[in-house]
């Protein structure tokens, strides 16, 4: 069961929003967070999603959304009556799953939770993956650098280079780029 947290930045009140989530199965965090609340509110809640509801979201509330999102992403659907471009867009870039201008049907409500969820599981996976490439490349330019200094110091071939990384790390049981770190730090530490 999906834990929702709602989050407003209006006086109106949220309550049939909340009661239509509740009868669609959702379970419903007992709190309505403020926009200003909300890192407090995730830490100590864990919602699973956060649906916003909104005028039109203030600098303020999107500022925090961009922070939770840095530290703790989480799908956000936001139910706005502003359908200004660059606020949507300003709105997407904080972190906002879905943006959705005037009114709720109700009827629309699960489906468009489900498409919020799932689209935030598949950029989660682009991002896990993103930050996997970047490592293997990091790890690939240690590797390259430490190579070219064992090349100069020792005037070895690439080859040879390599086949000495490799068998280090064989013999210590650790990964090559581990080895390459090791070779780097030496080299760097003053005389």
């Amino acid at each position: 069961m999906l834990r929702v947290l709602l989050v407003t930045d209006t006086d109106k009140p949220i309550g049939e929003l909340r009661d239509t989530l509740a009868r669609l199965g959702y379970y419903m965090l007992a709190a309505t967070a403020s926009p200003q609340a909300l890192h407090k509110a995730v830490e100590s809640e864990r919602p699973d999603v956060i649906i916003v509801d909104t005028e039109s979201p203030s600098r303020d509330t999107l500022e925090q959304l961009a922070v939770m999102n840095a530290t703790a992403p989480r799908p956000v659907l936001m139910f706005s009556n502003d359908a200004n471009q660059q606020l949507i867009r300003d709105a997407v870039g904080a972190g906002v799953t879905a943006y959705l201008v005037e009114g709720l049907a109700t009827e629309r409500l699960a489906p468009i939770l489900e498409v919020a969820l799932a689209r935030f599981a598949q950029e989660s996976q682009l991002r896990e993956r993103l930050a996997q490439a970047e490592n293997e490349l990091a790890e690939r330019k240690l590797i390259d650098r430490a190579k070219r200094m064992l090349m100069d110091s020792q005037k070895m071939t690439e080859h040879a280079a390599y086949a000495t990384m490799r068998k280090r790390a064989m013999n210590q049981g650790v990964k090559l780029a581990e080895v390459a770190r090791q070779i780097v730090a030496a080299a760097d530490l003053p005389d």
